[in-house]
């Protein structure tokens, strides 16, 4: 039976992977989960065994909130116990293996830790070679109604949901400045209560049969009727913020992020290699030559 740790990893992996649980996989798929999950152990043996590891302290409650992550990614509870049945994993094990996994980011963390700071030079360094790459894609600012169909309710049938929407756009052909109280009486969808607003939206948020309409509209019209497997929808542009390049101030944040977060992973590559220098050196075969 494999041990608790191997278990624990292939399951983290499968999700992290496929976005599946474990049972769910292809054979190519859990192949490729085993042989990353045997990477990944060589260097957690090496990790662990390292003073930074030791030193770790873990609260509970990052270990209970680990736990209820796994068990989210089963659809009930006995769904979830059958697969650790199955696996031949007890709860007392799966918390020793989790545990053991925070130990191990813990001490990532520390390592990366040592990295050096990014400078305001650096960021403006780097801003200024890479500033092309730095767009703001298009946003439209979107309202939208919904009257929904429901064939088991009277009046929110097809034919009667579509002469509701059907009347509700005629009134703001005539008005459209009355989309947001026209919303807050008639949609169903939760944003009536705000007047239909959604917000700034970039192409691709919406349903595809929204999103094509919203990307057409211009500024102050109101679409025709769209219909979605949610029922009738009416949409209004507010505004268009075209495509941009950002501005230095808009970027900083995020090139400084980048940056540290590139130099946090070379430290951890460095350490976590001279980890493995070290234990080539303690192995019986580096002095058989």
């Amino acid at each position: 039976m494999p041990e608790a740790g191997g278990i624990y990893r292939s399951i983290k992996l499968a999700a992290q992977l496929f976005g599946r649980p474990l049972e769910s996989l292809a054979a190519a798929e859990r192949r490729r989960v085993t042989l990353v999950a045997a990477r990944q152990q060589e260097i957690e043996t090496l990790i662990l065994e390292t003073p930074e590891a030791a030193s770790v302290m873990l609260p509970a409650a990052l270990i209970d909130a680990s736990l209820m992550e796994i068990r989210r990614r089963y659809a009930d509870d006995d769904a979830y116990h059958a697969e650790l049945e199955r696996l031949g994993l007890a709860a007392s094990s799966l918390r020793e293996a989790v545990t053991r996994d925070l130990v191990v980011e813990a001490a990532l963390e520390r390592a990366a830790a040592r990295s050096a700071p990014v400078s305001d030079t650096d960021v403006e360094i780097f801003w200024q070679v890479n500033r092309h790459r730095f767009r703001q894609g298009e946003t439209r600012l979107l309202r939208h109604l919904l009257v929904t169909i429901n064939e088991d309710l009277a009046g929110s049938e097809r034919q009667a949901a579509h002469a509701r929407i059907d009347a509700i756009r005629a009134r703001l052909l005539r008005e459209p400045q009355r989309f947001a109280e026209q919303a807050l009486k008639h949609s169903e969808c939760p944003t009536a209560v705000h007047g239909g607003l959604l917000g700034r939206v970039p192409r691709g948020q919406l349903y595809p049969q929204l999103d094509a309409v919203a990307f057409a509209l211009a500024e102050g019209m109101v679409s025709a009727v769209i219909e979605s497997e949610l029922g009738y929808h009416l949409l209004r542009c507010e505004a268009i913020q075209h495509e941009r390049l950002l501005r230095f101030a808009e970027a900083r944040q995020t090139i400084r992020e980048h940056l540290q977060g590139q130099r946090q992973a070379l430290c951890q590559k460095a350490w976590i290699k001279a980890l493995r220098r070290r234990a080539a050196g303690r192995s019986p075969d580096a002095n058989r030559w």
